[in-house]
Order: structure tokens, then C-alpha cells, then sequence
């Protein structure tokens, strides 16, 4: 009897333990991570009866703000007073030991004490509480039976970065006002602090300029190419309809000012020069050089070679329609920089103007880099001369001398072109291409839209360390900070802008507030998690490539190892092999899962039992070279013989590339003799990456590895190679019931593109997927 009231007694015990761990708050997690935080005990609840203390009215117009916010969604509106007040219940203290932006922030059930000592540090502490209430607080109708309470708990907080920025670029794809608008406010949540808005380039003009009203007549506007991706755009031709586009007034421009301004964000504008700017060159066409005799218009996509067209570095009045121009500019933006961009200028058109030559010797300039030089300075100086600072691309740096006092921003690969400008002396920005570029796909290419190039992750993003080990202590000094960059290419309505952006930007926020000792991956996805939440709650669609899964199929000796990821350590991964879908009990994915025959894997995450990512559905083909080795030094070889077929996205991880495409070769061991009749090669052709099928392929067989007979040639016609679109296509080659162990495959590159093409004159490249022996 003892033994069994003991019994009862521990199992009360349990209970008792479990059910006060569950009433337990739970660890509190925000984006990005403050400084330091300290549980309390309890909560603040938020009621009409709540009354706000500040100390003057700057203060007060983010109070204000903030109490619209939570009138809007709760029908609760707290009271406030200005100039203090002994019954206040949130008690703003301008403390000036703090630094700029920082804040602390302490929460008990009775009362919420705020110190900073600028508004900056204020509005942040508002955001962090912001993030800390329900998610309905983000809606536009009153939220019923919601308790409207934070957990009590004390923070410490400072960014890491004076310069935390989101890149907007509104001319590839006009991004309604309104929208802006929304991101701004979701860019102030997360403590980002500057939108750069691009809004000039090849694409459309998308600013008015009141002295100079053909940019909008004319350049704001492109012809229809919608039907088909950005790379694919072919240009307009004379007098085609050019209904694609829009434009800011400068009514517009200011709104959006002030709205940022509330959220303490400034909107640096970018007006882009001397390249990416067909949009202003269609509007006013003798600002080109006069060697261009081809149409200038609004350029829909790549452009080809109408890219190379670029202001006229000889032309005085280039530089006079510029100085008008940012004139208005800095007018309607108080911004304390401008940037001038001067990236991707192609000096093919200089090189043959006279009017550029001229000024070469006039100017005593080495080359046409240096022409650029002597343009960016001269607007730089403008700039300046008007009390403003300059930023540019790091293509700045191709000169022998840079503009005085201009900030670089670092963007071609991982951005260490902007390191020359450091060892210089000047500031710099840090939105490396490769990481921080949110055009790049987010997750798994198999279920992303279309766009290019490779992946970066919101996992990429969040571990990306801008201040690199190797780094003179100098530069760190130097670094202003770091800046993602949303290019709008594939970009067709504003939700699209709206998926590419969210939530990676949550981690660029955390990159660019917190410190690296205080980052934790999990944590920060708790506090995503709550973010997302906000987003949801505003109408914002964010995409859920965190949840999806990344396959890799690699060949181990006549056997296939298959390996599953989720960027996600809180999601479980369930799979299948008989093709049936996976649910949360089907076997779960602990280790490889090997594969030795042909068949259907299909895989999920899932958390507590429901389905969170899309459904993966890998089919795995075999035929006689099927996981047998590719002998070979290229790591990407061993995807021709991992039986999973590419998709249409070249950069997936499943085709196979070479640095050098003048000519490529690999060798297959099919471990022993077999019987060949025919040879399959995958081949994928994307013209607007320039991506075709070879002008030739040659197949070779061997006993030995040694001495090679040929099986069979087959080339292709110029017309057969660059074929526009995007397809995939089987280059099958009869091998006539040949007997051999070693097959090589030999590839002559097709060459560079033709001059009707939409990219002239680059060299082609090769991609195969899948070589399928039979």
C-alpha cells in the first residue's frame, strides 16, 4: 500500500512540474536580438486607461503613432500627457549616457519605463514593444478577445551598425506607393534605418522632374514584354505602344519622406549615371554620344547591346541636365546622402566618340576608366558644393582616383572591390552580391519562381559576417554598415517584391543590429516567428522557403546516397519511397536514406504534426550509368550519373557546369563491360544566361581507360545552337551496340553569342544534366 501511495505521490509530482512549466513565459525572442534581456515576472497590460508620460513633443509624435497603431486594432486608446506626469504608466527619460539609437527598456506589471537619448533610441524601444504585443496589433479592424499585455522583462539594447539599409528598386518594376509605404513601416519594426531607392536605370524613370518632363512622358514607360522573364525581353521597336510602367510626383516623394521620417528611417534616392540610363536617354536622346545610331528606348529587359548606351562624358550638357536634375532631387529628399550610382558602365560608345576622346586629352586621363573618374567626380563635386554626401557602386574604384569623401558600396561578388576604397581612406557599405542580394532565390530552387543566379538563403543572410578576419583593422572603422538589395527583374506585381523580401530582411536587421557573440540561429527563429506573425496580421505575404526541403543525390559505387536539409532545426522531415505522400507518421529522415533502384522519393517538414513545407517529390531514374562514378576533378561531374533529371533553373544543383567552355570532357566507369546502344546527354538552353546546347559532341569508348575508339560525332548548326527560351532538351546519340567499361564524352562550346542575341558577344556556356546510357 506505501509503495503504491508513493507511486501516486510521484506521478502528482510530475504533473504538478509539468503544468508549472507550461504557465511558465516563455523565453522571449525579438528581431533583431537586443543586447541583453531579463525575464520578469508578470505582464503589462495595455487599456484605455493607460497613460504615456513624455518630455516634449518630438516625443510625442512617435507616442502618437503608436497609439493610432493600437486604437486602429484594439479600440484601446491610452491616454498621454506631455511634460511628465506622476501617475504616467509609460515614462519616457531622456538619458544622455546612452549612445544614439540605443535604448533600455524596463517592463513590470505596474509600470514601463523607457530611457534613451534621442528619439531614434525611443522609437526603437516603441518597435521592440510593438513586437512584443499580439500580432493583431498590425490590423486594420478591432481584434476581439484579445488580451493586449507584453511579459514584464528589462532590456538593454544598441545597434551594432549606424547604417542598416533595404535597397528598393523601383525602376525595373514600379512599386505602388502604397506598398512602399507598407515596407517602410515593416523596415522600422526591424530597426533598419535607411531606404535606398533606386529609381532611375535602363528599365524606367520613375521620379518627376518638373524642368525636364519627357523623363516621365516617355522614360517611365516600356513596351509589353510580360509574357515572357526579364532576360528573355527582346527591345521596342520605333513607334511600338508603351504601356508598362509609372512614376513618383514629387508629391508622392515627399509622403513617403515623411512617413520614413516618423519610423526614423532616411530615403537616400538614386539617380544612376553615366550608365543604366536608356529610360532618360529615350526622353532626351541627344545626351548620348553621337556615335550611337541605333533606337534609344525604354529598355524592357537586358537590353543586348543598347545597355552600352551611356551618357555622353563629352557632352557639357550631359552634366547641366544632371545638375537640374539633382537639383529637384535634393529638394524633395533632405537626405544627407545622394547616391550617383556608376556601376556597370560600358565604354564601347566612348571609346568611339569623338566628343569622349576629346575630353580624354582635354583632361589629361589615362583611359575611359578614367573618364568615368573624371565624370563621377565632376557630379560628386556638385553634390557636395550643395551640403551633400555622395555614395556610389564600387565600380568606382576601376579609376585611378576616386571622388573626394564618396562611400563605396561593395556589391560585385562579396564586395571587396569596396576594400580599395578603404585602404584609401573612405567609408564604405557592405550588400555583397552573393549574399545579400534578395533577387537571388530564397530556398530550394525546385519550388522558387524564376529568377538567376544561386541561392541566398535566409540562413546565408543571417550568418553572413561582414567584418572579415583577414580585414586590416582600418576597415572595420571604415564600414558604415551593410544594406540588402531587392532588384525587381522578375518582378511583375507588388507581391512579388513583397515574397523576395520577407523575412529575409529579418535577417539582414539581425546582421546589421546585433552583435556576433549575441546571434543564436534558434532563437532568432523564435523571434521570426513572432515578426511573421505581424506580417501576416498586416496583409503581407512572405515566403516560406525556410520550411522547404533541399535534396543532394550523390553516386557511391553502383549506389545512391540521398541526403535531406532544412535550413529549419525545429522542423522534422518525414519521407516516402512508394510514392505515396508523406505525413507527419511516415518513416522520419534521421540519416542518408541509400537507393538502389529506380523510384519515387517524396519528402516534407513537418512541426508538431502539421505539414509546414511544400512537398518535395525527387523521382530517381536509373539506367546502366546510374550511380557509377565520373572520373574527373570538376565536383559538379558526379550530378550526370546521381539519377535526378534538372529542372528548368540551371543554377538548381543538379547540372553540371565547367569554368572553360571552349571544350569539355568526362569519363564514366561503368565498372564493368557492358552492351551501349545509345547515349542520352540532358542539356538545358536558357538564352538569357546564354546558356546552349555545344556545337559538338563526341562519344569515345574504351576497355581500358587507356585507349579510346570512337563510338560516335554529332554537331549542330548555329541555328540548331542559339535557339531562344528556356527548355530542356535530350541529345541522344546511337552508340550501335558497342561493348565497353569507360565511356567518354567530349563537348565543343558553342561559341560566343551572335549579334542578334539578346546577350552579343558573350561566350556561350554548357550545362548538361544526366547522362542516360542504354
Amino acid at each position: 500500500m506505501k509503495k503504491e501511495i508513493l507511486i501516486i505521490l510521484v506521478l502528482l509530482t510530475s504533473l504538478i512540474s509539468m503544468h508549472a512549466a507550461n504557465l511558465t513565459s516563455p523565453p522571449i525572442s525579438i528581431v533583431p536580438r537586443p543586447a541583453q534581456v531579463v525575464p520578469g515576472e508578470g505582464n503589462f497590460t495595455f487599456s484605455s486607461q493607460t497613460l504615456f508620460s513624455v518630455e516634449n513633443h518630438e516625443q510625442a509624435v512617435i507616442v502618437r503613432n503608436f497609439i493610432n497603431l493600437l486604437k486602429r486594432s484594439s479600440g484601446i486608446t491610452p491616454q498621454l500627457a506631455i511634460g511628465g506626469s506622476e501617475k504616467s504608466h509609460v515614462c519616457f527619460t531622456t538619458d544622455s549616457s546612452l549612445k544614439s539609437e540605443a535604448y533600455q527598456l524596463a517592463v513590470t506589471p505596474e509600470q514601463i519605463q523607457v530611457k534613451a537619448s534621442d528619439i531614434k533610441g525611443f522609437f526603437y524601444a516603441l518597435q521592440t514593444i510593438r513586437l512584443l504585443l499580439p500580432s493583431a496589433v498590425e490590423g486594420n479592424q478591432q481584434a476581439k478577445n484579445i488580451r493586449w499585455s507584453i511579459p514584464a522583462v528589462t532590456i538593454q539594447d544598441e545597434p551594432r551598425f549606424g547604417y542598416r539599409a533595404l535597397m528598393l528598386d523601383a525602376a525595373r518594376f514600379f512599386i505602388p506607393k502604397e506598398n512602399v509605404l507598407r515596407i517602410i513601416d515593416c523596415m522600422g519594426m526591424l530597426k533598419i534605418n535607411t531606404l535606398h531607392f533606386h529609381l532611375t536605370d535602363d528599365n524606367g524613370w520613375r521620379l518627376e522632374i518638373k524642368k525636364y518632363p519627357r523623363l516621365t512622358e516617355v522614360g517611365a514607360w516600356r513596351v509589353n514584354r510580360m509574357d515572357v522573364p526579364f532576360y528573355f525581353r527582346r527591345n521596342a521597336e520605333p513607334g511600338e505602344p508603351t504601356p508598362i510602367g509609372g512614376f513618383y510626383t514629387q508629391e508622392d516623394i515627399k509622403e513617403m519622406v515623411s512617413y520614413a521620417a516618423d519610423r526614423q528611417i532616411e530615403i537616400i534616392p538614386e539617380i544612376d549615371m553615366p550608365a543604366h540610363s536608356n529610360a532618360a536617354l529615350a526622353a532626351y536622346p541627344q545626351l548620348a554620344c553621337p556615335v550611337v545610331d541605333s533606337y534609344i528606348g525604354v529598355i524592357p529587359g537586358l537590353g543586348g547591346s543598347n545597355s552600352g548606351v551611356i551618357y555622353c562624358a563629352g557632352n557639357d550638357s550631359a552634366f547641366t541636365f544632371l545638375q537640374d536634375v539633382l537639383d529637384e532631387v535634393m529638394a524633395i529628399f533632405p537626405s544627407r546622402y545622394i547616391h550617383l550610382g556608376g556601376d556597370e558602365a560600358q565604354k564601347g560608345y566612348w571609346k568611339k566618340c569623338p566628343l569622349c576622346q576629346e575630353r580624354i586629352k582635354k583632361e589629361h586621363l589615362a583611359n575611359e576608366e578614367d573618364l568615368q573618374g573624371y565624370f563621377m567626380k565632376r557630379m560628386s563635386d556638385y553634390v557636395r558644393s550643395k551640403g551633400r554626401e555622395v555614395i556610389g557602386w564600387d565600380e568606382l574604384t576601376n579609376s585611378s582616383f576616386l571622388p573626394e569623401g564618396v562611400i563605396i558600396q561593395g556589391w560585385r561578388g562579396l564586395g571587396t572591390a569596396a576594400l580599395k576604397a578603404a585602404e584609401k581612406g573612405h567609408q564604405f557599405i557592405m550588400t555583397p552580391a552573393r549574399i545579400l542580394y534578395l533577387i537571388r532565390y530564397q530556398g530550394p530552387q525546385w519550388f522558387e519562381p524564376q529568377t538567376y543566379f544561386g541561392n541566398n538563403t535566409l540562413k546565408d543572410i543571417y550568418d553572413y559576417e561582414p567584418v572579415q578576419a583577414d580585414w586590416k583593422p582600418e576597415y572595420a572603422s571604415l564600414l558604415k554598415g551593410v544594406q540588402a538589395s531587392m532588384w525587381t527583374e522578375f518582378c511583375n506585381k507588388p507581391e512579388d517584391v513583397d515574397y523576395l523580401v520577407f523575412p529575409r530582411l529579418a535577417a539582414l536587421a539581425e546582421v546589421a543590429w546585433t552583435q556576433p557573440e549575441h546571434k543564436d540561429w534558434t532563437a532568432f527563429l523564435k523571434g521570426l516567428d513572432a515578426y511573421n506573425e505581424h506580417l501576416t496580421a498586416k496583409g503581407i505575404v512572405y515566403a516560406h522557403s525556410m520550411y522547404n526541403i533541399q535534396h543532394t543525390v550523390t553516386p557511391n559505387n553502383g549506389m545512391l546516397e540521398v541526403k535531406l536539409e532544412c535550413i529549419r532545426p525545429d522542423m522534422e522531415i518525414h519521407y516516402t519511397t512508394d510514392g505515396s505522400e508523406p505525413t507527419a507518421t511516415s518513416p522520419l529522415y534521421e540519416k542518408i536514406v541509400p537507393v538502389k533502384e529506380a523510384l519515387t522519393l517524396k519528402g516534407a517538414t513537418f512541426a508538431y504534426g502539421r505539414q509546414m513545407g511544400k512537398t518535395l517529390i525527387l523521382p530517381v531514374r536509373w539506367n546502366l550509368a546510374t550511380a557509377k562514378p565520373v572520373l574527373g576533378t570538376n565536383p559538379t561531374e558526379k550530378l550526370l550519373t546521381n539519377g535526378i533529371r534538372g529542372s528548368l533553373k540551371y543554377s538548381d544543383f543538379e547540372w553540371c557546369s565547367w569554368a572553360d567552355n571552349d571544350s569539355v570532357s568526362f569519363t564514366i566507369d561503368l565498372l564493368k563491360p557492358e552492351m551501349l546502344n545509345t547515349l542520352t546527354l540532358g542539356c538545358i538552353t536558357n538564352n538569357g544566361m546564354a546558356i546552349h546546347k555545344p556545337a559538338s559532341v563526341r562519344v569515345e569508348v574504351s576497355d581500358d581507360n587507356s585507349k579510346f575508339r570512337e563510338a560516335v560525332v554529332q554537331s549542330f548548326t548555329s541555328e540548331e545552337i542559339f535557339r531562344e527560351g528556356n527548355f530542356i532538351e535530350n541529345l541522344s546519340l546511337k552508340l550501335g551496340g558497342t561493348q565497353a567499361r569507360y565511356v567518354r564524352v567530349t563537348a565543343k562550346g558553342p561559341g560566343v553569342c551572335p549579334a542578334s542575341h539578346v546577350r552579343p558577344g558573350q561566350t556561350s556556356r554548357i550545362f548538361f544534366d544526366e547522362v542516360m546510357l542504354e
